[in-house]
């Protein structure tokens, strides 16, 4: 069989230069000015190519990238694509100095702090400051509705100075440093602590001292826009969905914001680019459900957007605002990755490229098996069971917008940019092309590689009636279904059912699903599990693997509490007790994703699968 050829790593250039100044538009608290009321470009900003042949390449980071090598990913990495490719960045909200400082964890909990009784908002009535912009936009909109002009560096530092910002529902929270602290709401403290999170990342990454300022001056007004916004919400005793999309879509653009000015302070023209306005009017939309027209319709307005860049290199929010239902809702707090590969899709993007901490997908955890393995092309349909099964990989309906375009998804580590990453590739492993290739590649076979996700629960529920199968088993799902429960994996028969889900609901939200579960029959539950799961497209049709993952385990005195196996037959799963998850990953990845010696030929390369 012809070994289908590997997809080539976009290879970044080497030079480094210098970059202005964006001016792309934020509703949070001013319009952005028209390209014309922009400075000129400095001469000595490192643009994207201009070559017209150049494809787009979308590189999307997470919030601990950002947060914890900003300055790499400008040096490194960004600098040394754009001169061949045209290249567009999607930035998560930063993470913290520590896991409950980052950013979308603190305006999770402002937002909850704000709803909370007991203590009495405090405030000065005030007016709305007329918003200026530089590096974040120009021109503003002043407390009579008329426009501002844009400001230079140096006018808008005195006025900074001598007119601090002020809130957008015309009143002033006491500062946090007043006497009256018993009467302060808890989330001044919570915005106050990411102000600093923030303020201290800026003066960590940034030596321009006016791109600093304005950095920080933006930081400042985005903070008093959320004491605003939280404290409207105080008064009125409320957050809608949408509402709480906007607060934490707000870490995303503090996050792109940040990612701006030091990209800037590193040479390379930046814009910023907010897509909470983005979303076109899409009335046919369910409250429920986004129909794929609704993705293809906020694909070409990210894609229409994103080319009136020019030269820049955009950094783009990965909120890209209301949609019909809530965003958080509707996608959850995956919709950065989302938002990346609409953005390629949009763009026509030749590759979108996911940066991680870590080299690419493995065979197996390579913290717990010290023999795992970087896969280098992996399928769809893998890389979508290794995330249901506990490997952090792509949410597979973010894949699927990408994938569906033939556009391939590559996972490289921020800490190691030379590296190939792991590529996500449409025809990835496709069929042997005729039948005398095929003993060969049986010969060389292996499953893709194996995980495992702990913190399981099962549970087990007896039929007390011996007939009537069908009630009993549609008593069970509906109860899952109003209690909104996610099963990891299932196993039925007419009078018994088996389920493994995850072991994070509350105690009294278990306790009441069990009961109600009770009602169909006898309940017995088993925790401190896991779910051991051996992925593979190889896996097809192999005869005997399902006997040797079994045969591995009870060899290593595992015993085994259930069993299933997906319909598309590249996912073999079982649940062990969860004292013996590490012994049984070790076990499996040696017996089963090793190759054995071909005589005297030695060992077969394990990239041969």
């Amino acid at each position: 069989m012809e070994t289908p050829p590997l997809p080539i790593e976009l290879s970044p250039s080497s030079s480094s230069s210098m970059s202005e100044p964006c001016s792309t538009p934020s509703s949070r608290s001013s319009s952005f000015s028209s390209e014309a009321s922009l400075p000129q470009t400095p001469p000595n900003l490192h643009q994207n190519t201009a070559d017209p042949s150049a494809k787009w390449l979308v590189q999307k980071f997470g919030g601990t990238s950002v947060g914890k090598f900003a300055v790499k990913i400008a040096e490194d990495i960004i600098s040394n694509y754009i001169d061949q490719h045209k290249v567009a960045i999607v930035c998560s909200a930063r993470s913290g100095s520590t896991k409950a400082l980052g950013t979308t964890n603190l305006l999770l909990r402002a937002s909850s702090e704000a709803l909370q009784r007991g203590s009495k908002t405090a405030g000065t009535p005030g007016t709305t400051t007329p918003v200026t912009r530089g590096l974040f936009g120009a021109g503003g909109t002043g407390s009579d509705g008329s426009q501002s002009p844009p400001m230079s560096p140096q006018s808008r530092s005195r006025s900074s100075r001598s007119t601090s910002p002020q809130p957008l529902f015309g009143f002033t929270p006491i500062n946090a440093d007043s006497q009256c602290t018993q009467t302060l709401p808890k989330f001044l403290a919570t915005v106050e602590l990411l102000k600093q999170e923030h303020m201290n990342a800026a003066q960590a990454s940034i030596r321009d001292p006016e791109i600093l300022l304005e950095l920080q001056e933006e930081i400042d007004r985005d903070c008093e826009w959320l004491r605003s916004y939280l404290f409207a919400a105080k008064i009125i005793d409320e957050i809608s969905p949408r509402s709480k999309d906007n607060i934490v879509g707000l870490g995303e653009q503090m996050a792109c914001k940040f990612m701006t000015a030091v990209l800037r302070d590193q040479g390379i023209d930046a814009e910023y680019v907010s897509l909470d306005d983005i979303v076109p009017p899409f009335d046919d939309c369910d409250e429920t459900t986004l129909t794929q027209d609704f993705y293809d319709s906020v694909a070409d307005a990210l894609g229409e957007r994103i080319k009136q860049c020019g030269p820049r290199v955009p950094v783009v929010t990965g909120f890209f605002g209301p949609v019909p239902g809530s965003l958080l809702r509707q996608i959850g707090r995956g919709y950065t990755d989302l938002a990346s590969a609409l953005l390629s899709v949009g763009l026509q993007a030749s590759e979108l490229q996911i940066w991680k901490e870590v080299d690419g997908i493995f065979t197996a955890d390579p913290r717990k098996v010290s023999t795992a393995r970087l896969i280098p092309v992996i399928s769809p349909e893998e890389a979508a069971e290794l995330t249901y099964y506990g490997s952090e990989v792509v949410h597979p309906f973010t894949m699927e917008q990408a994938i569906r375009r033939k556009i391939p998804i590559r996972i490289k580590n921020v800490q190691n940019p030379s590296g190939g990453g792991t590529v996500i590739h449409p025809d990835a492993d496709p069929e042997p092309a005729s039948p005398k290739l095929s003993s060969l590649v049986e010969r060389k076979r292996l499953p893709t590689a194996v995980t495992i996700k702990e913190h399981i629960i099962v549970l087990n529920v007896n039929s007390n009636r011996k007939s009537v199968s069908h009630g009993f088993l549609a008593g069970i799902f509906g109860t899952l279904d109003r209690f909104g429960v996610v099963v990891d994996l299932i196993s039925t028969s007419e009078v018994h059912v088996s389920m493994a889900i995850e072991d994070g609901l509350a105690k009294k939200f278990l306790d009441r699903l069990i009961k109600e579960l009770k009602k169909s029959g006898t309940v017995s539950v088993h925790r401190e599990m896991a779910i051991l799961s051996l992925v593979g497209k190889q896996m097809r049709n192999m005869v005997g693997i399902a006997g040797k993952m079994f045969s591995t385990l009870a060899q290593g005195n595992i015993n085994i509490e259930m069993i299933s196996q997906g319909a598309n037959e590249i996912n073999i799963s079982c649940v062990i007790e969860g004292r013996d998850a590490m012994k049984a990953l070790n076990l499996i990845h040696q017996r089963c994703l090793q190759v054995e010696p071909e005589g005297p030929r030695g060992r077969v390369g394990p990239w041969l699968f």
